[in-house]
């Protein structure tokens, strides 16, 4: 056992020697924290904010002698990551500093003019997943506002996107009716962005309200390219949420997340697999997997799966005994280049509907429209789609935009 441990203890020693990319807490930490002295500093994060040996940058900050750090400001999942998806945070005080905490994942989301009385500058330091409904990302923007409004300075500690810098898919317009904290920006559902190069794109292309700019800085990540992966990063994954617990679940979550809007279906969340299967009680799963593979989906294969969940967001009442057997598939990714990531789910709903006909998703949950849209960023997707079930029919709908919006965003990369 003492060996076991010890090998496993100089895994993690060899992998924070061998890191290749410095995230932005670390590049600031070797400048010395310069850009902070003589200033009250507040820090938006959650337990991804860490460097490469796994230490806070709450108590990285809270420690350094020029460093006057005196407040903490919580997004989605709380600031220690001990909260579900979905659940309002409270105001509070951090155990390890006594700091205060500010909730920006409850009935406030943006920071209020009280909340930053005490500050002159606000931090963000949170992992992204590179896709525009994961609520970090509306989080900073609101932040941006509030710091534009109140006169603060707005820096980012830039980290990787998981996604690497290059994947720009599904259409830019949100519409106005359906801006929410699932899609905040006008920007791609898929995006390419580091969160520095998006709050930068945010704030010089006129996206905050009313147009307002904020004062903002990046602490600039050292050795990261565009064409990296985070594993290539030697970076250590931190679960940006209780379902993202490794960093290439973020590929799934795009590849299953609006899917998962739809309630006939389940995608591996109560499972040990989240956003990799496409389930419900009534699919045929060895049909259902030999149909998609017939396609010849570019970069994807998949695979027939039973299974009893663990536990059900929608209902946590019922017992693991309880669980009806789901059945469908599982989704491997062979080519990252070339799948088609935020389209696999829309071709998962073309084949089930061919085989279940009986079971039109979107009449059997209209109460669902809503959130799928707004996700979506416009109902076109859903209306295009329910006429005939055909990812041909979206197509062109999903891609509009795309190639325009990423030459334009080209202007804000910070890295090659």
């Amino acid at each position: 056992m003492k060996k076991f441990v010890v090998f496993v203890l100089a895994l993690l020693f060899v992998n924070g020697l061998s890191a290749q990319v410095k995230p932005g807490i670390e590049t600031l930490r070797d400048d010395k924290f310069k850009m902070l002295e003589g200033k009250r500093v507040g820090l938006i994060t959650n337990q991804t904010g860490v460097d490469s040996r796994l230490k806070s940058t709450i108590d990285i900050l809270f420690e350094a002698p020029n460093v006057n750090l005196v407040a903490l400001y919580s997004p989605e999942h709380g600031i220690r990551g001990d909260v579900t998806a979905g659940e309002n945070i409270a105001d509070a005080k951090d155990v390890r500093t006594d700091l205060p905490i500010y909730s920006l994942y409850g009935p406030t989301k943006k920071p209020t003019p009280e909340m930053l009385k005490e500050v002159d500058i606000l931090l963000y330091d949170l992992q992204d997943i590179g896709c525009r409904s994961y609520t970090n990302i509306s989080t900073m923007g609101l932040a941006m506002e509030a710091a534009a409004e109140n006169n603060i300075e707005f820096m980012v500690l830039d980290r990787p996107n998981p996604l690497g810098g290059n994947r720009f898919e599904g259409q830019p317009n949100v519409e106005p009716g359906l801006i929410s904290f699932v899609s905040q920006f006008p920007i791609t559902y898929v995006h390419g962005f580091t969160v520095g190069e998006l709050a930068k794109f945010l704030n010089e292309e006129g996206m905050l309200k009313n147009g307002v700019k904020c004062k903002l800085s990046v602490a600039k990540m050292k050795g990261w390219k565009r064409k990296m992966n985070f594993e290539a990063t030697g970076l250590p994954w931190v679960l940006s949420s209780p379902h993202i617990p490794h960093p290439n679940t973020a590929y799934f979550y795009v590849l299953a997340g609006i899917f998962g809007e739809l309630h006939p279906f389940y995608i591996g969340i109560g499972y040990t697999l989240p956003f990799e299967f496409f389930c419900a009680e009534w699919i045929d799963a060895e049909k259902l997997s030999a149909n998609l593979n017939a396609l010849g989906i570019p970069g994807a294969l998949f695979r027939p799966v039973h299974y009893r969940p663990y536990y059900n967001l929608r209902d946590s009442k019922y017992s693991f005994k309880e669980a009806a057997y789901l059945h469908g598939v599982q989704t491997y990714i062979t080519d990252f280049d070339k799948i088609p990531l935020s389209l696999i789910q829309f071709y998962v709903l073309q084949e089930c509907y061919k085989l279940h006909p009986d079971k039109n998703v979107f009449e059997l949950h209209q109460d669902r429209w809503k959130m799928f849209d707004q996700v979506c960023g416009t109902s076109r997707i859903r209306e295009a789609f329910a006429k005939d079930f055909t990812v041909k029919s979206i197509e062109g709908i999903w891609n509009e935009g795309v190639d325009s919006f990423k030459e334009n965003a080209k202007k804000y990369f910070l890295y090659k």
